[in-house]
């Protein structure tokens, strides 16, 4: 017998951390799982933005907690893997966004640069993945993983000096397909989600005056994202609809990755 639709997608009795989920894209991703029913735990660097983002979220009828940390760090990633088990007992979807960029040439990189967004966007997707699975997700055999990548990460860019960036998101994108190997045995599902441009405090610079106009030229559904294009998606990948896929990485792009820019 199959399963109602909407119970596919009904997240009711599941618990998720959403790392940089005090705004953005995270935040929209912790709407969604609330919504769907899902406890969510926020993490984020700042207690003032996440205690907003929490009374926002509640006002919306969901159940929010949050806790301060850094997300490269890899004792406050313990701190808040084990705070939220804690809180909420165990850990069924973990959604990797904490992430950060730095715009320069690649010959005027600062080294500083380079580290910063490698550990932000690489290492806590490591240092996370590896604490929620030792605490909860492999022995329950059980879970979902949903890394938000980027469209940055499948190919470069001659316009945007991103260097630390893109490389960073190629790397959550090929993050994910090992770890999907290799916890697959394990019941424990592993996608990403690779974002075009949204309207975020990140990419405000970009988004500017006549660059931002020629982004949406260049995107076929001629806009950006908004408060709502990351929901669908996420909640496939954190639900029982999306139980059969895994190491997959879904452009939310408005078409930007299927045009051939090439001559």
């Amino acid at each position: 017998m199959s399963t109602p639709v909407q119970q596919l997608f009904d997240l009711t009795g599941r618990f998720a951390l959403v790392t940089g989920g005090s705004r953005g894209l995270g935040l929209q991703i912790a709407e969604a799982l609330g919504e769907a029913g899902a406890k969510v735990m926020l993490c984020a660097r700042k207690p003032a933005e996440l205690e907003e983002a929490a009374a926002q979220l509640a006002d919306r009828g969901i159940d929010a907690r949050w806790i301060a940390a850094d997300a490269s760090r890899p004792a406050d990633v313990q701190r808040v893997v084990d705070e939220t088990m804690q809180r909420l007992g165990r850990i069924d979807i973990l959604v990797n966004n904490a992430g950060t960029t730095w715009g320069a040439p690649m010959e005027a990189y600062p080294l500083e640069a380079w580290d910063k967004v490698m550990s932000l966007n690489v290492r806590s997707v490591f240092l996370f993945s590896q604490a929620v699975g030792r605490a909860s997700m492999l022995p329950n055999r059980h879970g979902r993983i949903v890394n938000v990548a980027s469209i940055a990460g499948l190919a470069g860019s001659a316009d945007i000096e991103y260097i630390a960036y893109g490389t960073s998101k190629g790397a959550v994108v090929n993050f994910t397909r090992s770890l999907a190997a290799e916890w697959g045995a394990m019941g424990i599902t592993v996608n990403a989600l690779a974002p075009g441009f949204f309207p975020t405090r990140m990419t405000r610079a970009v988004l500017a005056g006549a660059a931002g106009d020629s982004i949406v030229r260049a995107t076929p559904l001629g806009r950006l994202g908004d408060d709502d294009d990351l929901k669908g998606a996420v909640l496939l990948f954190a639900s029982a609809a999306g139980k059969h896929i895994t190491g997959q990485v879904l452009a939310v792009d408005g078409g930007v990755s299927a045009v051939h820019h090439g001559g």
